[in-house]
């Protein structure tokens, strides 16, 4: 942990491209201690996720950070093979990333995020960017979980606006509803991080322009990993750029973006085979006049926030150091 560490952090993901910036930020927050990850099958497979996230550490400086490889497929039914179309084949945006000369340590992500929270007892907080398999299972195994964890954050859902893979759902809770719902539904405080606000998080194509000139390896090859992506995201924005989904959860998660408008509501999300699978339902009711809690409510859904996380993420990567202590 660096001396001025105040947050200690458990990050469950699929790494792919806007995970990999996720990523990123956490390693560039000197408040945040990130002692462990777990990797899913989203984006891509949890062990193409582990060995990008192994190989990113390595070029970031911190190759010491423990990496689990997670659940292949989700609890209901088998690994649908990825979005390469939007994350590239590799999971990375089709870059070659450096392999690092480290592997994945023994046992499973849900195995590690238990042991985490014994060693950090009521300091550990996790963010989850992908499908919730990892946290669902862990849940599973040990129940008692909640009670030694901080706060959960999820990159996942959408409240009032409409979904990414289906009308009503967003990917990470669509690739696996009945672990999102085990989650959200376990003891334990719970901010969601839906579509509707990380959407109107840009990162645009100068933003990225500056990541690959920034000449830190780490840095500049964020920013080649980002063009594939951004070529997806055209017929959505007009323009080369991208949306913020998970580094906006992980930034909220750490306290460098502030949620103005997030009720405390309750959450279920639609476990069905049928049009609602994968949706969040929000009880938004009531919320016309201002944010008003829900009496026994667990879930802050974040619909507003202080400021736009751009530029803020961008000058924190560009100000990288040049050499990292990896212990």
């Amino acid at each position: 942990m660096t001396p001025s560490a105040t947050r200690t952090v458990y990050l469950d993901c699929d790494t792919g491209v806007d995970d990999s910036l996720a990523l990123a930020y956490l390693l560039a927050d000197p408040a945040t201690d990130l002692v462990g990850i777990g990797t899913v099958s989203g984006n891509c497979s949890a062990a193409q996720g582990a060995r990008n996230t192994l190989d990113l550490l390595a070029l970031a400086g911190r190759g010491t950070i423990p990496v689990a490889v997670g659940a292949h497929d989700p609890l209901a039914h088998p690994y649908d093979g990825g979005v390469p179309h939007i994350h590239g084949a590799n999971g990375v945006g089709n870059v070659e990333l450096p392999t690092a000369d480290i592997e994945p340590r023994g046992g499973s992500a849900a195995e590690l995020l238990i042991a985490l929270s014994h060693e950090h007892a009521g300091e550990l907080s996790i963010v989850t960017i992908g499908p919730m398999t990892n946290i669902a299972l862990a849940l599973r195994l040990d129940p008692t979980l909640p009670t030694r964890v901080k706060d959960l954050t999820i990159m996942g859902g959408a409240a009032l606006v409409a979904g990414n893979v289906t009308p009503v759902a967003e990917a990470n809770i669509w690739n696996d509803p009945e672990a999102a719902s085990e989650s959200i539904a376990a003891d334990w405080d719970v901010t969601l991080v839906p579509l509707d606000i990380t959407l109107e998080n840009v990162l645009e194509e100068s933003h990225r322009e500056a990541l690959e000139n920034a000449g830190h390896p780490f840095v500049s090859a964020l920013g080649r990993i980002l063009d594939f992506y951004f070529d997806f995201y055209v017929d959505f924005y007009g323009r080369r750029a991208s949306a913020l989904h998970d580094p906006l959860a992980t930034a909220i998660a750490v306290g460098g973006i502030t949620p103005t408008n997030a009720p405390r509501v309750n959450v279920i999300v639609d476990t069905t085979d049928g049009p609602g699978r994968g949706q969040t339902i929000c009880d938004l009711r009531g919320q016309r006049l201002g944010p008003v809690d829900q009496p026994g409510a667990n879930c802050r859904v974040v619909l507003a926030t202080d400021k736009p996380l751009a530029p803020l993420l961008v000058q924190s990567l560009l100000d990288y150091p040049a050499t990292v202590d990896a212990s």
